[in-house]
């Protein structure tokens, strides 16, 4: 199963998003494929966060959190593959995307163990205009 973390700053906005996928889950019959859960990134900075971060298998952060996540990762070596969302992927949260580059993010961290995460050309996050997966983002052009 792959356990999967979404992370904002205090908990809003990652607790509603979060809930709108663990639904699509449940209403797909995928609870023994992907679990979503949710923390703010309060959790995440405090002294135990490898111990928070273990327990996934990748966390998907905000992008807002760019200069945090790097921080940390500097400091700390994690198990879980720490990746920071597009914008518009935030946004959205559509789940057959979001649940896609879980899968991608996951599969690649598990060869290059490199913190943060990040798929080739994508390094500047806040740059980044696609909504969909990685691997599907020549299939729609947005600007």
């Amino acid at each position: 199963m792959l356990k999967v973390l979404i992370c904002c700053g205090a908990g809003m906005s990652s607790s509603y998003l979060t809930q709108k996928l663990q639904k699509e889950v449940t209403s797909r019959g995928l609870e023994n494929d992907v679990s979503f859960d949710f923390s703010p990134i309060e959790m995440i900075g405090s002294l135990h966060c490898g111990e928070i971060l273990n327990q996934y298998d990748v966390a998907m952060c905000c992008p807002h959190l760019n200069f945090f996540i790097k921080k940390i990762t500097k400091k700390n070596t994690f198990n879980c593959a720490l990746y920071l969302m597009p914008p518009r992927m935030y946004g959205t949260l559509y789940f057959d995307e979001v649940y896609q580059d879980a899968k991608d993010v996951y599969d690649e961290f598990k060869k290059t163990k490199v913190n943060p995460f990040h798929f080739p050309g994508e390094e500047r996050v806040l740059a980044i205009k696609r909504m969909e997966a990685y691997r599907n983002r020549d299939q729609h052009k947005y600007d």
